[in-house]
């Protein structure tokens, strides 16, 4: 199989990460329930995993590092401990259902949609400059768009929110791995990024970066082998957000993607990824048949095509039959689709991992 739908899910992994979870499943069980060996090995995986990941991503405490099952957890931790009835927030244009759902559920709360054009940051940050003077009270936003792969200015967002003392979310759910994310540099108040994407990790895991001095409210309560003998939850991170046995067996393999990428680099992944959907995508091009959505000057490893000729679940089903895995439709993002126009049909996505090589794109471009 040709594998091009790794913004779902990386399915090549590298060997440690499966090797990982294999060794963790026989050697460790629940972190801070007991004293003996196998504990103790549970406990020193996730602090492992935690103290690395705050490395990599500029947290100043390991313990605000929170293991999550997935970005959409995190989302909703970070936004529902941000957010109340009645306050107005500030998102982009190409939010995925994980922030607009969240922000719905909570009821009376003014969304302000920044509708900038696809690949325009300079009218991107302006319209954040606008919402905020506008009386915006949080902003949520993707640091790149899972339907187009545009990356958005967050650098400048970050800046805009921290001049006005406005709690910054960021969704990291497809740059995480492949584009530089700092908590510290951004200032933000919550990062929230999935496992089993660029981090190379197994599915049903995640991890919620909190910004000091940030309160989040609980979505679970339970035990955290703290401070048992209260009903309350405790008011310290990580116990307060991590109620219940956690997945340390993924959490495992998540150690082992997070060192994978750390070994490799972000700016050799995305040079790697860019390459692969450029060839892509100026094959495309080059056949007339389709509307391409790409950033020239970019290194994207997400590219959405609109097809002239068929509809675009005729043509993702044509590719599977020929063992090339794309995703068609909207993408769990309608609001992406609107602001770029694509509502109505969908898209085609290709999305590369480091395990996919030009030779994949040209045996692609033949089949097309």
């Amino acid at each position: 199989m040709i594998y091009f739908d790794s913004a779902a899910t990386t399915l090549q992994k590298p060997p440690a990460v499966p090797a990982a979870v294999a060794r963790a499943i026989r050697t460790v069980t629940t972190p801070g329930r007991g004293d003996h060996s196998a504990a103790r090995a549970a406990a020193d995986v996730m602090l492992q995993l935690r103290s690395e990941a705050a490395e990599f991503f500029g947290v100043p405490e390991p313990d605000s590092v929170i293991l999550t099952q997935n970005a959409t957890q995190g989302l909703n931790i970070a936004i529902k401990s941000l957010v109340s009835p009645g306050d107005t927030v500030a998102i982009s244009g190409y939010e995925h259902n994980a922030v607009t759902r969240p922000l719905h559920a909570i009821g009376d709360v003014t969304v302000k949609i920044v509708n900038a054009r696809l690949f325009d940051p300079a009218q991107m940050v302006e319209g954040f400059r606008m919402a905020l003077d506008g009386g915006a009270r949080a902003v949520v936003c993707t640091h790149m768009s899972n339907v187009f792969g545009y990356v958005l200015p967050m650098d400048d967002i970050a800046a805009l929110c921290r001049e006005r003392g406005v709690p910054l979310v960021v969704d990291v759910s497809q740059s995480a791995g492949t584009q530089p994310v700092s908590l510290k540099q951004w200032g933000a108040a919550y990062i929230a990024m999935p496992g089993h994407k660029g981090l190379y990790g197994p599915q049903g895991t995640g991890l919620l970066l909190c910004g000091e001095g940030q309160k989040p409210k609980t979505l679970l309560e339970g035990g955290t082998g703290s401070l048992s003998r209260q009903q309350e939850m405790p008011d310290f991170l990580p116990d307060r957000l991590e109620a219940g046995t956690e997945n340390v067996h993924g959490a495992a393999g998540l150690l082992e993607g997070l060192r994978f990428v750390k070994s490799l680099g972000t700016q050799r992944i995305a040079q790697q990824e860019g390459q692969v959907i450029a060839r892509l995508a100026e094959g495309l091009e080059r056949k007339g048949k389709y509307r391409v959505f790409r950033d020239s000057g970019g290194e994207s490893p997400v590219l959405s095509i609109v097809p002239l000729e068929t509809d675009a679940e005729t043509l993702a089903d044509r590719l599977a039959e020929n063992e090339v895995a794309v995703r068609a439709g909207l993408h769990c993002a309608p609001l992406a689709h609107i602001t770029a126009g694509t509502a109505e049909t969908g898209t085609v996505r290709f999305s590369a991992s480091v395990f996919n090589t030009p030779q994949e794109a040209d045996r692609v471009l033949a089949l097309l």
